[in-house]
């Protein structure tokens, strides 16, 4: 088993550094990973499908502490989510709700009141963390979490034909999974037509295309190019189903 941290706190700066380091107080004999840092800034919504693609290769008892939280400090609620023996800690904002949809069974509880000592600005270190870490190390014994249902997500398409993501590369993640997608189908994007391959090596340099990700969304592409630059595309972009 090991710890997982999702969030959009970005690569410099101290918080992703003080996340981990708080995991590891908690849960020092465990392993804690910074798995994705800069999911959309302050965007739940489109991070939502990035936490369920990125934990699907994980094992069960695993555990994920997700943080997209603008709504920090406010009368939001905290929950976890057991979904296929996979834990998840974060928001109630939605964050978590496409990890339960994608799931074939799922629980979902409260967390209690955040400490009275906690940042108001930083439940993500002094509020989730603590129980993502024992969750890690207690699995089973849940009797400090209330059972509870989420307050958003629950009317959240289970595939978003949008841009979800632009990775280092330009490419561009959607919220579609690429196996509900006939192997023939076109995307429609920025008024482009966009044909799948496999692999970028079966492309003309410079030639747009989609394929499966290596998490299973379908991915925008340009063989050796930037796709967000070239096609224009941005978090958010519509992204159109074609099937012949």
């Amino acid at each position: 088993m090991a710890l997982f941290l999702i969030c959009d706190f970005g690569a410099e700066g101290p918080y992703v550094g003080q996340v981990l380091w708080r995991l590891h107080q908690e849960a020092p004999r465990m392993p804690v990973f910074s798995l994705l840092t800069n999911a959309p800034t302050f965007d739940a919504f489109h991070s939502a499908y990035l936490v369920a693609a990125y934990s699907r290769p994980s094992r069960e008892g695993d555990v994920f502490l997700c943080v997209v939280d603008p709504g920090v400090g406010s009368e939001r609620a905290g929950l976890a989510l057991l979904a296929d023996g996979r834990w998840y800690v974060g928001p109630d904002n939605g964050l978590l709700a496409i990890a339960a949809k994608w799931s074939r069974q799922a629980k979902w509880w409260r967390l209690p009141p955040p400490p009275a000592d906690s940042s108001l600005s930083f439940h993500g270190r002094d509020w989730f963390a603590p129980h993502a870490a024992r969750l890690a190390q207690q699995p089973t014994a849940r009797g400090w979490l209330e059972s509870a249902s989420p307050a958003v997500g629950d009317d959240w398409p289970l595939d978003l034909a949008e841009i979800v993501y632009l990775d280092h590369y330009g490419n561009a993640l959607t919220g579609l999974r690429a196996a509900g997608l006939p192997s023939h189908t076109r995307l429609r994007v920025a008024g482009e037509n966009v044909m799948p391959a496999q692999v970028f090596s079966t492309v003309s340099p410079g030639t747009a295309f989609w394929y499966e990700n290596a998490n299973g969304l379908a991915e925008i592409a340009v063989n050796k190019g930037n796709a967000g630059q070239s096609l224009g595309l941005e978090v958010g972009s519509p992204v159109e189903v074609l099937a012949d």
